[in-house]
């Protein structure tokens, strides 16, 4: 599924980054680096394979589960990752990961993706809203 952008004020969260800002929809779990990358990159018009997200998913759980082990992050921080991660590997979320193939297999693109879905998803678990400014 793929969101458009519609011109109702109301439907975004507005990012801010070194670049400046962007409006995002708030229904979206990716964010501001994730759409400029879809903006700039739109090269095959394809989505993604869900086996390379996975893959990746993989990556960002045990990257969490580890840093948790090693004393360098949070214990409920650490634990929404991971709970966003199992969701992710179950399928959900996925529609969210909007980088083209192309770009996006090049790594830097598909990573942040990543790590926007799941921060995003993660927040919501722990009680917040998906990131803004």
């Amino acid at each position: 599924m793929e969101y458009r952008l519609t011109d109702k004020e109301e439907e975004y969260r507005v990012e801010k980054d070194i670049i400046g800002e962007m409006k995002v929809l708030k229904s979206a779990y990716y964010g501001s680096q994730s759409l400029r990358a879809k903006e700039n990159f739109h090269i095959t018009g394809l989505n993604m394979h869900p086996e390379m997200i996975k893959n990746v998913v993989y990556i960002k759980k045990a990257a969490a589960i580890t840093n948790l082990e090693a004393g360098l992050l949070d214990e409920a921080i650490s634990l929404a990752i991971v709970q966003a991660c199992d969701e992710l590997l179950k399928g959900k979320f996925l529609e969210y990961f909007i980088v083209d193939p192309i770009q996006g297999g090049a790594g830097t693109s598909l990573n942040m993706n990543a790590n926007e879905v799941i921060a995003n998803r993660a927040i919501e678990i722990l009680g917040g809203q998906k990131r803004r400014l």
